[in-house]
């Protein structure tokens, strides 16, 4: 009798097939749903797809940093115009979505920028310790004058409306202490003077004139010099009186 046919069909040569294990099914915790916590369904790590390191990881406290110190590098280099939200992303090596994990908009990354350029101001601010306030006052306006000259970007983007009426990361907190500080040096020196705020105010708006006109090249086309000190005598003596030696 021939032999029976067998019904599995024939390996084919060099197969080296095996019986398959049955899938262990997904738990209703995770099936059908993606973790948040940025691992996979099976527990293990996986990385943000932006490029920038998960949350609460060390490097991505840094981030925040590093996005700050190269918006003020790229400011100081290349000016207030170059401080797009991407151009500082790349720049600091991550995605142009990155820097949204600490900064929502535009404006926080630039408020955050300019902070750092007014806490340096004060740091400058706090060196000068003459004692007679009219000195105190020269001395303090030479060193605004000279922040002015030498970091001419960072000194523009401080003084934007858009960013001291924002209100954000307590910028105007960081600002209107320097601007009281002169209104008090004012009262002292001018002692009968209703309103030192104004007086002061006005004193302020006078050396920023100076400095942007240096900054434009427009001081030397009217003076001949970038030399700001016969400018910053007149304007003392215009707002204090005359100081001594010119009485």
């Amino acid at each position: 009798m021939p032999a029976e046919r067998h019904s599995e069909e024939p390996r084919k040569p060099g197969s080296s097939q095996q019986p398959r294990s049955p899938r262990a099914p997904r738990s209703a915790d995770t099936a059908g749903r993606e973790p948040r916590d940025g691992t996979d369904v099976s527990g293990e790590h996986r990385p943000p797809e932006d490029g920038s390191a998960a949350p609460g990881s060390a490097p991505e406290e840094g981030l925040r940093d590093r996005l700050v110190r190269t918006g003020v590098e790229l400011v100081d280099a290349e000016g207030v115009q170059a401080l797009s939200l991407r151009e500082i992303a790349r720049r600091a090596g991550v995605s142009h979505g990155a820097p949204r994990r600490h900064f929502p908009t535009h404006l926080d990354l630039l408020s955050a920028i300019a902070r750092e350029g007014f806490r340096e101001l004060g740091a400058r601010v706090a060196t000068v310790t003459e004692d007679d306030p009219r000195a105190r006052i020269e001395a303090l306006a030479r060193v605004y004058l000279d922040f002015a000259h030498g970091r001419g970007g960072m000194y523009e983007l401080m003084f934007r409306h858009d960013l001291l009426e924002s209100g954000r990361l307590g910028l105007r907190d960081t600002s209107l202490p320097l601007f009281g500080l002169l209104a008090g040096l004012v009262a002292r020196v001018r002692p009968g003077t209703a309103e030192p705020a104004v007086a002061a105010g006005a004193l302020w708006a006078n050396l920023h004139g100076i400095a942007q006109l240096r900054r434009w090249g427009s001081l030397r086309l009217a003076t001949g010099t970038d030399d700001v000190t016969p400018l910053l005598a007149a304007a003392l003596d215009a707002h204090l009186g005359p100081g001594e030696g010119r009485r």
